[in-house]
């Protein structure tokens, strides 16, 4: 199944070199992982944006960025889905 997870942008820097722009730090409830910014070029620091794959696909009010959270929480008993949770990014199944 793939998840897409609200976080909140806390860095922003460009890859000069990089196929995608931009590239943002985003927090996902204390634990940080880079991604590509380069569907949201919009997006900036302290919005809250939809992560999916390493892609931010949208920008989102922080109110549907926290009720996001609480049902991801009461489905999965506050565990952190695999991707998020070591930090290395999107995983393979797309």
């Amino acid at each position: 199944m793939c998840l897409a997870v609200p976080g909140q942008i806390v860095e922003i820097r460009q890859e000069a070199d990089g196929p995608t722009g931009k590239v943002g730090t985003v927090d996902f409830q204390g634990n940080r992982m880079d991604v590509s910014l380069a569907m949201t070029p919009e997006a900036s620091v302290g919005d809250w944006v939809l992560v999916h794959a390493g892609y931010t696909i949208s920008v989102l009010d922080e109110s549907e960025a926290r009720d996001t959270w609480e049902y991801i929480e009461f489905e999965d008993m506050g565990q952190m889905p695999d991707e998020l949770r070591d930090g290395s990014g999107a995983s393979s199944d797309g």
